[in-house]
């Protein structure tokens, strides 16, 4: 696709998700920077719904690091027992509570580079934090955002990879739209444009969606994995899908 030919058409759909929801948000559950880290952690391989099931009696005991860390390992892991991974996440949100009062004075640094160094923080679950709290514009790139992004045509078929995605996102969105992108394109994944039957008949941007179907191998990225090793940041299982006749 020519890039004026993307770039009105870009303009053209995300004009009419700001239209539709102006302010979109997470749908995960927290009240300051430490919760949002902690929830965005247990997410990976989890639904957003689930996490908030689990956080909710959790952040009434423990909306800090020193409040976490107390719990104790033993008991954040029962807490955290009806969250997929839930062992090794427990782990890393019990030990990176223990980091961020031993090396940040208790607070969630806002920097990439240090997010990094927690356990259970990779560069997906880096991205969502620091664009969420308005640090620094970020496309985390899941299963949704990913699919969307192909069948919508605003990535070229090259970008076969989350990092290729979330790079020529990154390069393509105007910046009035670029904080709230993420947000846009996995909730109409997640809700519209779901990977079996998408829902073209509601769709607000049906009449600018050329339909691309995709087709990738499952992938895990390196960085999580090696950051999480049971608990890997992302995983994309998309198949080639094209909108049904009739």
């Amino acid at each position: 696709m020519p890039e004026s030919t993307k770039a009105r058409l870009i303009k053209a759909l995300f004009e009419g998700f700001e239209q539709d929801k102006p302010d979109p948000r997470t749908e995960l559950h927290y009240v300051n920077p430490f919760t949002l880290l902690v929830a965005v952690v247990l997410s990976a391989q989890a639904t957003d719904k689930g996490v908030n099931k689990a956080t909710e009696l959790l952040f009434r005991m423990a909306s800090n690091p020193r409040d976490m860390a107390d719990i104790g390992l033993d008991d954040l892991t029962r807490m955290l027992s009806t969250i997929n991974l839930y062992r090794n996440k427990a782990k890393n949100v019990h030990r990176l509570s223990e980091i961020l009062l031993e090396k940040h004075g208790g607070e969630v640094p806002l920097s990439r580079e240090a997010l990094l160094e927690l356990p259970g923080v990779g560069n997906k679950t880096a991205s969502v934090v620091l664009n969420e709290l308005n640090v620094e514009p970020a496309i985390a790139v899941d299963t949704h955002v990913y699919r969307v992004s192909h069948r919508l045509g605003l990535v070229d078929a090259q970008a076969n990879t989350p990092e290729k995605v979330e790079r020529e996102l990154m390069r393509t969105i105007p910046k009035p739209w670029l904080t709230r992108a993420h947000h846009w394109l996995i909730l109409h994944g997640r809700y519209i444009c779901v990977a079996r039957k998408p829902k073209c008949e509601i769709c607000i941007v049906a009449d600018l969606c050329p339909r691309i179907g995709v087709e990738t191998v499952p992938f895990v990225d390196a960085k999580d994995k090696a950051k999480a090793r049971k608990s890997p940041d992302a995983k994309l299982h998309t198949k080639a899908l094209r909108r049904p006749r009739g």
